[in-house]
C-alpha cells in the first residue's frame, strides 16, 4: 500500500528560478539517457546469452519504457529551456543541450528502425536487409553519441554520480 505524502510545506510551493528548473530537467534527461543505455545493454546481453522468451519480452518492454521516458524527458527539457538563457556561461548548459540533441537523434533513429522493421515482410529483398542493417548501425551510433553526451554532462554535474 503506498505511503501517504506529508502535507506540502510553504517551501514546496515556491517555483524554482528558471535556470535551476532547466538544470533540474537536464538532470532528469541525463538520468533517462543513462537508464535507456543501461536497459538496452542489459537486453542485448540477455538476447545474446539466454533462451527464455518470457525474459526477452520483459527486457524489451523495459527498453520501450526507457525509450518513451527519454523521448518525454527530451521534450520536457526542450519546452522549458526554449524560454531561458543563462546570463553567464554555464558549462552544464552547453552539455545539457548536447545531451538533448543526442537524445533526440537517438529517438529519431529508434523510431525509424521500428517503422522499417514493421514494414519488412517475409518476402523481403536483399536491399531491404542492407537498408535495415545501415539503419541499425546508425541507431547504435546515435546511442553511443548519447552515452558520450551523458558522460560529458556528468562531468559538469558530478553530484549526480
Amino acid at each position: 500500500m503506498p505511503q501517504k505524502r506529508p502535507p506540502a510545506s510553504d517551501t514546496d510551493t515556491t517555483p524554482l528560478e528558471p535556470l535551476l528548473a532547466v538544470r533540474a530537467r537536464a538532470d532528469a534527461l541525463y538520468r533517462a539517457a543513462i537508464e535507456c543505455c543501461r536497459q538496452h545493454d542489459r537486453a542485448a546481453k540477455l538476447h545474446r546469452d539466454s533462451e527464455p522468451e518470457l525474459e526477452h519480452r520483459h527486457a524489451d518492454s523495459l527498453c520501450q519504457v526507457c525509450d518513451d521516458s527519454l523521448r518525454e524527458m527530451a521534450e520536457a527539457y526542450s519546452q522549458l529551456a526554449a524560454d531561458v538563457a543563462p546570463s553567464r556561461d554555464e558549462p552544464w548548459w552547453h552539455k545539457a543541450n548536447a545531451l538533448w540533441h543526442s537524445a533526440r537523434e537517438y529517438s529519431r533513429r529508434h523510431a525509424g528502425c521500428e517503422a522499417m522493421s514493421r514494414k519488412v515482410s517475409s518476402n523481403h529483398k536483399p536491399e531491404q536487409l542492407g537498408n535495415m542493417q545501415m539503419e541499425y548501425e546508425l541507431l547504435a551510433s546515435a546511442m553511443l553519441a548519447m552515452r558520450h553526451a551523458a558522460d560529458a554532462y556528468l562531468r559538469t554535474r558530478p553530484e549526480l554520480a
